[in-house]
């Protein structure tokens, strides 16, 4: 399974895609966090009012349930493969990670998937999700032996886009009850120099934006593909 779930990634497989993969090898596909899950309009709908903020809808799981356009200009990573925030930030290079982290936010990560998870103990997706990350990031697995639990929180991120640099964002986290268990995230820039970084990223086409990210990858990752 880890072997499967490593190709998926590797390929940017999406869930579609990573279903057909299960199936070619004859393996039974794993729920995502969000699988049956409907999501209510009006969230994409304030999402979209939320403009030029980026604004997205994480599970408990970190999993990128719905998102505006300003956020899929911000952070094109999370929205690669399997749409999930964790993954990326403990799996990606530093070089390209979306997140410019320091050790007190990735504990912080891990600390609210603690939390989550002992609400979903014996859930075969979520044991093998814990188990996979502790496979693969060690500063996921020595994170994740602490046993700190957290809760969402409003701070101060820097956000990386290959495209503009970096820029320093707040980031609002909100609970929403039509949703159990999903957060609403906002990133609203710090100071004028973010604000203009993110309107020069806004006022790119799609091309531009991509561009930076697609020659990095090619310069430092074409093993990867």
């Amino acid at each position: 399974m880890q072997v499967l779930n490593s190709v998926a990634r590797t390929l940017s497989l999406d869930a579609a895609e990573k279903a057909h993969l299960y199936r070619l090898a004859d393996v039974p596909t794993v729920p995502t966090a969000h699988a049956g899950t409907t999501l209510p309009e009006e969230l994409q709908v304030i999402l979209d009012h939320l403009e030029p903020l980026p604004g997205v809808v994480l599970s408990a799981r970190y999993d990128v349930l719905a998102h505006n356009k300003s956020y899929e200009a911000l952070c094109p990573g999370f929205l690669l493969g399997e749409r999930n925030v964790v993954r990326r930030v403990f799996l990606t290079p530093q070089c390209c990670n979306t997140y410019h982290h320091n050790w007190d936010d990735l504990r912080r990560m891990v600390g609210y998937l603690r939390g989550a998870y002992g609400k979903n103990l014996g859930d075969p997706g979520w044991e093998g999700f814990i188990s996979e990350l502790c496979s693969e990031s060690e500063i996921f697995a020595s994170l994740w032996a602490r046993n700190d639990v957290a809760v969402p929180v409003s701070r101060t991120k820097q956000v990386r886009n290959l495209a503009v640099g970096e820029l320093e964002m707040f980031l609002t986290s909100m609970s929403l009850p039509s949703l159990p268990h999903a957060w609403m995230q906002v990133y609203t820039p710090t100071d004028e120099v973010a604000w203009a970084k993110l309107g020069e990223l806004l006022a790119m086409s799609e091309l531009e934006r991509q561009r930076p990210w697609v020659e990095h990858r090619e310069q430092f990752h074409a093993e990867v593909g």
